[in-house]
C-alpha cells in the first residue's frame, strides 16, 4: 500500500510549487496566463508578508501534488474562511488518494483556525473534479457568478 504524506511547503519547495502551477495551467488550458517566476512566488509565499500557504503531497516519498490556500472573510458569518486557490495532483498519482488527503488536511486546518467555510472554484467543464468534490460532500454554489477585474480594466477603474 502506498504512503501519502502531507507537509507544509517551504522556500526550498518554490521550484516544485511553480512546476505544479505550470502543470495545472496546462491541464486547465491556461498556460498562456502563467507569469509567476520562482522569485515572485518565493516572495509572495515566503517573504516578509506571506500572501498564501502551500501544502505538498508526497506519494512514497515523491512530491506528486499541492494545494495553495489563503484566508478570506465572511461578513455574514463574522469569521474567516479558508479559500483553496489551487489543487493539483500529477496524472500518474491520481486515484491514489493524494487529492483527498490534501483536502482533508485543509479541512482540518480550517477547523483548527475556526474558519466558517472552506471554499474553492472549479472550471465548469472539469467534470471529473466536480464529481470528486461532490463525493466529498461539497456543494456547488450555482447561484453565484465570479467577476474579475484585471489588466487594463483594473487600471481603468482605479484611474477613474
Amino acid at each position: 500500500m502506498s504512503q501519502i504524506d502531507i507537509r507544509l511547503g517551504s522556500k526550498a519547495d518554490v521550484p516544485v510549487i511553480l512546476s505544479f502551477i505550470k502543470e495545472l495551467a496546462e491541464y486547465e488550458r491556461l498556460s498562456h496566463l502563467v507569469v509567476a517566476t520562482e522569485e515572485t512566488l518565493g516572495a509572495a509565499l515566503f517573504g516578509d508578508r506571506p500572501q498564501a500557504e502551500v501544502v505538498i503531497a508526497a506519494l512514497d516519498g515523491k512530491d506528486v501534488g499541492f494545494a495553495l490556500f489563503f484566508h478570506n472573510f465572511s461578513t455574514f458569518l463574522g469569521k474567516q474562511g479558508l479559500y483553496l486557490e489551487d489543487l493539483y495532483v500529477r496524472p500518474e498519482a491520481r486515484g491514489a488518494g493524494a487529492g483527498k488527503a490534501l483536502l482533508k488536511h485543509l479541512a482540518k486546518i480550517a477547523l483548527e483556525r475556526d474558519c466558517g467555510r472552506f471554499e474553492w472554484s472549479v472550471l465548469d467543464w472539469n467534470e471529473p473534479s466536480i464529481q470528486f468534490y461532490k463525493s466529498l460532500g461539497a456543494k456547488p454554489m450555482d447561484e453565484w457568478t465570479i467577476f474579475r477585474l484585471d489588466g487594463e480594466a483594473l487600471a481603468a477603474l482605479a484611474g477613474s
